[in-house]
């Protein structure tokens, strides 16, 4: 039994390194790991605040010298900080995390073990950004079609999905289910480097395409992740064909 879990940067390090988030949430994981030993985990790490901290920086230095900045160049600034993300949540686990962390989901996720292509190793497969154009939640649907598992567990900083960005709409009411079709014209079709959504445009495409759901919810609620991962009730938006 295997679950994609993609765990958001804003959770990872809002500004920095949420040790006490980290120390819960890889507890949990490692209590079901115990609990049954036909279970793994695929966890996708996002850059969070250190990749929108030094995207701003490149973007402002640029403009101070007159240059025009570039979407790739600041995408790979943000790709890089999912990596150092990744590495740090690969650390936690220990021999649960036999592989090296994945940085290009279309490669053998095993093969610096040594093993054949395809082969995922342990029963914790870390993986981070892989290249621009859009965001690690790519990364997880890419995954997720991989070892045909139908459904994303997508932790951030928000609880539900809402009808608008409650933000600059206080109306905006929070949603139980929402079809991919309806969260498409949400959320637009553009990718933006750092741009902040409950589920990027690109991975949004794809995961339609490939008939994967997705259940976004606030990646703090611990209690709440476990009724996810164990099917129970639980608080959250689930988008779905």
């Amino acid at each position: 039994m295997e679950s994609v879990i993609s765990v958001g940067g804003s959770i990872i390090a809002p500004d920095k390194v949420d040790t006490a988030y980290l120390q819960r949430f890889a507890g949990l994981i490692m209590e079901l790991l115990r609990e049954d030993e036909r279970r793994r985990f695929v966890l996708v790490a996002g850059g969070g605040g250190p990749a929108r901290l030094w995207q701003a920086a490149y973007r402002d230095a640029s403009a101070a010298l007159g240059n025009k900045t570039d979407d790739r160049q600041a995408d790979w600034i943000g790709i890089m900080a999912t990596r150092l993300n990744a590495q740090l949540v690969k650390a936690l686990f220990g021999d649960y995390c036999a592989d090296d962390v994945v940085t290009d989901p279309t490669a053998g996720a095993g093969k610096a073990a040594g093993q054949e292509e395809g082969i995922f190793t342990g029963r914790v497969l870390v993986a981070a950004g892989w290249k621009p154009g859009f965001s690690s939640d790519n990364d997880a649907v890419l995954l997720a079609k991989r070892f045909g598992i139908k459904t994303i567990v997508n932790l951030s900083n928000i609880e539900k999905v809402y009808t608008a960005d409650p933000k600059s709409h206080p109306d905006a009411k929070p949603l139980d289910s929402i079809s991919w079709k309806d969260f498409r014209l949400l959320t637009g079709s553009v990718w933006t480097p750092g741009k902040n959504l409950p589920f990027d445009p690109v991975a949004s495409r794809n995961a339609e395409e490939a008939g994967i759901e997705v259940i976004c919810a606030s990646g703090r609620n611990i209690e709440n992740l476990r009724q996810i991962l164990s099917g129970g009730r639980y608080t959250g938006t689930r988008i779905h064909a």
